[in-house]
């Protein structure tokens, strides 16, 4: 008998109405199967409560009076299935909301951590982006207080390489300070259509200017060439 016939098999087990030598072949296929396991476990609830309707007033344990219909139990099966189905795809809604949050980025990952690197902050992250029209490079920033100043995560993209990079503080005074570096691989960060390079960039650091002290963030290359300017 195929492996697939034993798949089956699983709720005709479950109800008690193989006969004996398909009971004990289907046991030994179990001891290999977590498939079968695992759908064995769900027909034990459905035994139960067939029992029930069959002998009204009788416990749960009593067994079914009468051998279930193949119909019957192809119904159940099905039944089985598409709770199974029900709750993956519950999972995978689950799976798709985490995946939001990574692709979120910094962003996301700021708004994750509030007590990390001894931050008190009151949990606030703040957002500012902009493209750069002569560059087309596009950078997002997002700020949240922390104790020591400001937690900062950046996302860029549509920026080729090789470049090295920096994100810039500026001050409503003027004054600078840099939140992080990075170097741009010759495919760059957020191309579209750049197989490998679809990606864009997503990075954090911090700068000691607390957000309300902030005029603006500045993307530069090393050599000093401004590639964006994010107003804050």
């Amino acid at each position: 008998m195929s492996t697939n016939q034993r798949h089956r098999d699983v709720g005709a087990y479950a109800l008690g109405v193989l006969d004996p030598a398909d009971s004990f072949r289907f046991e030994e296929h179990l001891a290999d199967c977590a498939t079968c396991a695992v759908r064995l476990s769900e027909f034990a609830a459905l035994e139960s409560t067939l029992a029930a309707y069959a002998h009204p007033g009788a416990g749960a344990d009593v067994l079914l009076a009468e051998r279930p219909t193949p119909g019957l139990l192809d119904r159940l099966l099905e039944r089985v299935e598409a709770g199974r189905r029900q709750r993956g795809r519950r999972r995978m809604r689950l799976v798709a909301a985490a995946a939001a949050l990574i692709i979120a980025g910094p962003a996301a990952a700021l708004a994750l951590q509030p007590g990390a690197a001894g931050g008190d902050g009151d949990g606030t992250v703040q957002r500012y982006a902009a493209t750069d029209p002569a560059s087309g490079v596009w950078a997002s920033v997002a700020l949240r207080e922390r104790g020591w100043g400001s937690g900062v995560g950046v996302e860029l993209a549509r920026v080729k390489g090789p470049l090295t990079c920096e994100l810039i503080a500026v001050g409503k005074d003027g004054e600078e300070q840099t939140v992080t570096t990075w170097a741009v691989p010759e495919g760059g960060y957020g191309m579209p259509g750049v197989e490998g390079h679809e990606e864009p960039l997503r990075t954090e650091g911090g700068a000691a200017l607390r957000g309300a002290e902030i005029d603006r963030f500045e993307v530069r290359t090393l050599d000093g060439r401004r590639l964006v300017t994010i107003e804050a």
